[in-house]
């Protein structure tokens, strides 16, 4: 039980520890560093194997930049891996004020920039199919904009994170500890940046994820009947074009799943959290939240692996280390003569 004793009226009040967890065995600790080491490693691994593969294209379209900002920022979200190793060590928290400010900032940061990235490839793809038109190059333009707005947008989100974090001096077991928590200076700021960063930074970004890949496949399933029902396609291309149509499909819907899956206990923690702080009767375990955010450190990996589902199934490693970008396009891009000729 960690107390706070600010003042006489909340000196029962118990502040979360977040990643700060006493008496835990050897076994528990070797445990927690050996699955973060190899998440980490793997994670490391996908995101610059799939920054290369983007990086060696010739042409690099509108779609692919914020998917490349995409993969960037799932190093920058994992990049806090070690820190947090650190303090399930120490158990107490040693890294000092600054990264007491620093570690929750990116974490939060580049997480809604993750979130964001996926809603702004999606639309982008929504709005290229229904305009019929191929993109053939990156607009610079769009590019900046957009990926300047992401940014700033989740800075500005993100910024209390860095403001209310705060290393205070704990009684905890009869002695003096040294913990980083979160010290909001009211309730009512508490509950605002609560509901506004579940609506703003989850279910706004999951419904445009969701409303822009039923589009894409509505649109996809009408071309496909329309090229079906043609005279001009033989029954094997008409299979192949199935094929496909159902291989996208089943890519968008795992995008869909994976994004609820793997965000949806984030924000539900922070509810939590914030029942936390209301009330006496409810204490959130260290453990579920460390859990929880491993579990969404997983979605790292995750990311580049869905985006390049076909490369992996065709010549992904032979283009990283040795091959020509141009033989294996993505579906990022719709950029190939084939796919402007189905059009």
């Amino acid at each position: 039980m960690i107390l706070s004793c600010q003042s006489e009226e909340n000196c029962n009040f118990t502040y979360f520890n977040f990643y700060s967890e006493f008496d835990k065995t050897l076994a528990v600790k070797v445990f927690e560093t050996t699955f973060l080491s190899v998440l980490f490693i793997l994670s490391c691994f996908v995101n610059i194997c799939a920054i290369v593969l983007l990086v060696r294209k010739k042409k690099l379209v509108t779609a692919n930049c914020f998917v490349l900002n995409l993969f960037c920022s799932d190093l920058l979200f994992i990049s806090m891996i070690p820190f947090i190793l650190v303090i399930r060590w120490t158990e107490v928290w040693v890294l000092g004020d600054f990264f007491c400010h620093l570690l929750f900032f990116v974490i939060c940061l580049s997480g809604c920039v993750i979130l964001i990235s996926l809603s702004a490839v999606s639309l982008e793809r929504m709005i290229c199919i229904m305009k019929v038109s191929q993109a053939t190059s990156c607009n610079v333009k769009v590019v900046t904009i957009g990926i300047l707005t992401i940014w700033g947008f989740s800075v500005m989100t993100a910024l209390p994170m860095c403001l209310f974090f705060n290393v205070m001096t704990q009684k905890v077991n009869n002695g003096d500890v040294q913990i980083c928590t979160l010290v909001w200076p009211t309730v009512a700021e508490e509950i605002a940046w609560d509901i506004s960063f579940i609506l703003l930074d989850f279910l706004i970004p999951g419904l445009s994820i969701i409303v822009s890949y039923t589009k894409i496949f509505k649109i996809t399933k009408e071309i496909r009947e329309r090229m079906i029902s043609s005279t001009a396609y033989s029954e094997v291309h008409q299979y192949r074009v199935s094929q496909r149509d159902y291989r996208l499909f089943r890519t968008l819907l795992t995008l869909m799943i994976s994004f609820f899956v793997m965000w949806t206990p984030v924000f539900i923690i922070v509810l939590l959290l914030l029942l936390h702080n209301l009330t006496n009767n409810f204490n959130l375990s260290p453990t579920v939240f460390f859990w929880i955010t491993v579990f969404t450190f997983c979605n790292s990996i995750v990311n580049p692996v869905l985006y390049n589902i076909n490369l992996l199934k065709q010549k992904w490693w032979r283009v990283i280390f040795c091959g020509n970008p141009e033989d294996s396009e993505d579906d990022t891009g719709t950029t190939t003569k084939r796919n402007e000729n189905q059009n």
